[in-house]
């Protein structure tokens, strides 16, 4: 024994003998000195991050290269020739980023892109939105991140406002939110009626401005066992801006085509472009116009330091005016297409240092925006006053969202290299819903024509401890942390005024008792003296038409805690053998505990080639909104309107349907692919696998006629399927210099399976409960695969760009219980811009070029949104055109 331990000293003497200390100062070019910088010893793990004042110090191996890296600045390679190095680093201008050092996925502050154990995009958001005509971070992310889904919809009341969006298929509440580190709240908003991932609650990326994010760290991974709940698909991290002394911005200005070519049938090709008119042949709401969706947005970021020790404090602001599209539609739905939007966004990002290793942080924003959204047109019968609204009417569905958010923290590092983080994060969605160009039938001439239908808020706070420390002593590198995490949630529903929700008697007095008193009563045409079930008059609806308000009896106020424990660790046991674990502990006050692992590893297979995996398990917590949301609705389609009660999952009513208490959502996740770097091409291929099982789902709609609730049909939420998911992820980037210009190619791609394994639907008739339709709904939030391909070419005041992305075929089933399909398509993009001055840069460019569409559906009206077509990936609104100045002083 004695023997072994003087040979392991002499060994690490011998080692310590050949090290010298390298140190230095990195910089940016206007001087500025840049912490968090960081420094590797090239071919090994060894590194360090630069402090406050870029100041950095390394023990490195005689005749080491040292690799200086920062996301959004050019990699630097320098020979440690010297004691002193310092270093000045340029921006870059790659979208994707492959080399960069992440921080989601893994608590080590020397993991990059393409060494990670598991896969993870970086997309610089500055390079993002400069070459792109998109205002909105989900489409932004939609063609840049292989398997990020997002939809715009229509005719689905509160998710016209707000986009769902996913990854790997899962619903949008299975992706975790963080900002700068720290947990996001989610919207209030729940999905229902043909949405993708309805039934699920989200993140609404958008209240976010693309302005305030220096870049997005999307983990393509289970990470429940890191992070917490919602981690099902992985996590996405939003970065904000720290730059000082430098005021950055633009102005767009775009517009929608309002011409067409594609399938007019399906399998019948027509090339006739056809426009919104008013000819019966497309939509009575439209004007003979060329465009339409007219859409501003001015942008502003700034800087300013705190002190001459690397603080900050960084502000942007963004005023956004979208107005509607119009599309083709069928009788019923008139208003078909995007809604209007005026909104402003507001965000700020400190750092102030307070002692040597020592800072106070704090970063939050303001979101308000005013949406406005064509319901589904009241044509005839008991809901239209034809002396109010003469030959009918189309609801419009208003909603003031506001979103806001603050988080703070001190961060600390011992001088032993432990580091501690003590933070606070409050975030709160608040949706007010107003129904205008409205009409409540039971009071007939006397109604107003608009009210205020009520709405619903999320609260969510959250503290959390983070403790961490790298032992470069430890083999060849080893990083520890643990924390613990306390969340208080509440979800609330408030009333709307009285005229939004009542139904009224023939005197104008509210229905409290059906036995004394009854609504005003129309002629029943189709009456039927024979039929001892038909009636000779039918009585007119109550509530506001277009969206029925909350009522006191909907009201809600509910709220839950959460208390977490994590570990997790990297140990590097040789230059080439990384494997990481992570354990975490989470109790719920509403439902109880769970326990989630993960364990994951990367192995170099030479200096070009790496091979990763992981396996973890993971769940999700039923939202708030999921257990207590509860709405009368009027259900549309070609065959006429339904009243349907959603029922929360704690009534009496869900019970004795046989529908159990809802529980948590549980997971495994597996992936195995590579990385591979060859000079100026990188490459990431990942496979994955994740079953889930108790998945939370909205059932279809069950006979209520016979439990005298005043409506015809219920539905509800429950664990209702099993489902599991195989897939590839591919990320290939090429960039090189020439004579001629710089060019680059990315290429992101994502194929996805997923099956329905199980439907749990007890003693209930499983077509009901899940049938067909909702099948597809949930598979459609999985497409077959997509794919991208960006070009790029820069040369001194010019660039150009070129994106040709394809959407895979998708399956949807409509109210006639048939298949609507839609066919591939191919969008391709295109961007031109021009710096005429260091200030000042002109891009024109358009989105969906060639104006494609999604393929026509048939003549029965019978798709979900009542429109030619359906809320597809692709969109519906045809070819934008945009023009962008962007400034920088």
């Amino acid at each position: 024994m004695k023997k072994i331990a003087l040979l392991i000293f002499l060994l690490n003497a011998g080692f310590l003998f050949a090290q010298k200390e390298v140190s230095g100062i990195v910089k940016d070019k206007a001087g500025a000195p840049l912490p968090g910088v960081n420094i590797v010893e090239k071919g090994t793990t060894n590194g360090v991050s630069t402090d406050f004042e870029g100041s950095y110090k390394i023990k490195v191996k005689e005749g080491a290269t040292l690799i200086f890296s920062y996301v959004g600045f050019s990699t630097v390679e320098k020979a440690a020739s010297g004691d002193k190095i310092n270093i000045i680093l340029g921006e870059n201008s790659d979208g994707q980023v492959l080399n960069d050092v992440v921080v989601t996925g893994s608590r080590s502050t020397k993991r990059t892109v393409v060494n990670s154990a598991v896969p993870i995009d970086v997309i610089s958001v500055k390079d993002v939105t400069t070459q792109s005509g998109k205002i909105e971070i989900n489409q932004l992310l939609q063609y840049v991140a292989p398997s990020f889904n997002a939809n715009k919809q229509s005719g689905s009341d509160g998710a016209d406002h707000v986009d769902p969006a996913s990854l790997r298929g899962m619903g949008p509440d299975q992706t975790l939110v963080l900002i700068n580190g720290k947990r996001r709240h989610q919207s209030s908003l729940i999905n229902l009626f043909g949405t993708r991932g309805r039934g699920n609650t989200g993140t609404d990326l958008n209240a976010i401005p693309a302005a305030s994010i220096k870049r997005i760290e999307i983990l393509r991974d289970g990470a429940s066992a890191q992070y917490g709940s919602d981690a099902i698909a992985g996590v996405i991290n939003i970065i904000t801006n720290d730059n000082v002394n430098e005021l950055t911005g633009s102005v767009t200005y775009g517009v929608f085509d309002t011409h067409a070519k594609g399938d007019f049938l399906p399998g019948t090709p027509n090339t006739k472009g056809y426009r919104l008119d008013q000819d019966g042949n497309g939509n009575s709401y439209g004007k003979d116009q060329d465009f339409d969706g007219g859409s501003v947005r001015v942008a502003a970021n700034y800087g300013v330091a705190l002190g001459t020790k690397g603080g900050y404090a960084n502000f942007t602001g963004e005023f956004i005016n979208k107005n509607k599209t119009l599309r083709p539609a069928y009788d019923f739905r008139k208003g078909f297409g995007d809604a209007s939007m005026h909104g402003v966004n507001l965000f700020a990002n400190f750092s102030i240092p307070i002692a040597d290793k020592t800072e106070f942080y704090a970063f939050g924003g303001s979101n308000f925006r005013d949406t406005d959204a064509y319901a589904f047109t009241r044509n005839d019968g008991e809901r239209v006053v034809e002396s109010v609204y003469p030959g009918g009417y189309t609801p419009r569905i208003t909603s003031k969202i506001n979103d806001n958010s603050v988080a703070a923290g001190i961060k600390t590092e011992s001088s032993g290299g432990w580091k501690f983080d003590l933070s606070n994060t409050f975030g709160k969605n608040k949706f007010q819903y107003d129904i205008k160009g409205t009409i409540n039938a039971s009071l007939e001439e006397k109604s107003p024509h608009e009210f205020d239908a009520g709405g619903h808020s999320l609260l969510q706070n959250t503290t959390n401890f983070d403790i961490s420390k790298n032992y470069d002593t430890v083999l060849k590198g080893f990083n520890i942390a643990f924390g613990t995490e306390f969340r208080v949630e509440k979800f609330e529903i408030f009333a709307g005024e009285e005229g939004s929700y009542a139904t009224y008697d023939t005197n104008g007095q509210p229905i409290t008792d059906p036995t004394t008193q009854s609504p005003p009563t129309i002629p029943n045409p189709d009456y039927d003296p024979t039929d001892p079930d038909s009636s000779p008059t039918i009585p007119r609806p109550g509530s506001s038409q277009g969206f029925p308000g909350y009522s006191p009896a909907n009201e809600v106020n509910k709220s839950r805690t959460n208390f977490s424990l994590y570990a997790d660790g990297e140990l590097d046991i040789t230059e080439a053998l990384m494997v990481s674990g992570a354990l975490r502990f989470e109790n719920y006050s509403d439902f109880g505990s769970t326990l989630n692992g993960k364990l994951a590893s990367r192995l170099k297979l030479g200096n070009h080639f790496n091979l990763r995996g992981s396996v973890s398990t993971g769940f999700r917590a039923p939202s708030l909104a999921q257990v207590y949301y509860n709405l009368r609705f009027t259900n549309f389609n070609a065959s006429g309107a339904t009243e349907v009660l959603l029922a929360p999952n704690d009534s009496e009513v869900t019970r004795a349907f046989g529908i159990s208490k809802l529980n948590e959502e549980k997971a495994v996740n597996a992936s195995l692919g590579f990385t591979a770097t060859y000079g100026d091409f990188t490459a990431t291929i990942d496979g994955y696998y994740i079953q889930v099982k108790d998945r939370i789902v909205l059932t279809g709609y069950f006979d209520a006629s016979a439990l005298n609730l005043g409506v015809s049909e219920a539905q509800f939420f429950a664990n209702g399927v099993d489902t599991s998911t195989h897939g590839l992820d591919v990320v290939l980037s090429w960039k090189k210099g020439f004579d001629f210009g710089n060019l680059s190619a990315t290429l992101v791609g994502n194929i996805n399976d997923m099956k329905i394994d199980k439907v749990k639907s007890g003693t209930l008739d499983e077509a009901t409960f899940f049938g067909k339709r909702e099948k597809a709904f949930l598979l459609a939030s999985a497409p077959d695969n997509k794919f991208g391909l960006n070009l790029n070419y820069a040369k001194k005041k010019f660039d150009a760009g070129l994106a040709f992305t394809r959407f895979s075929k998708v399956v949807l089933v409509d109210y006639a219980d048939e298949d609507d399909v839609y066919n591939p398509r191919v969008v391709t993009d295109l961007t031109l811009g021009y710096q005429f001055t260091k200030s000042l840069k002109l891009t024109i460019g358009s989105n969906n070029l060639f104006n494609v569409y999604p393929t026509k559906q048939d003549e029965q009206g019978n798709t979900e949104a009542g429109g030619y077509w359906d809320a597809v990936q692709m969109g519906f609104s045809g070819a934008y055109y945009y023009a962008r100045l962007g400034f920088n002083f």
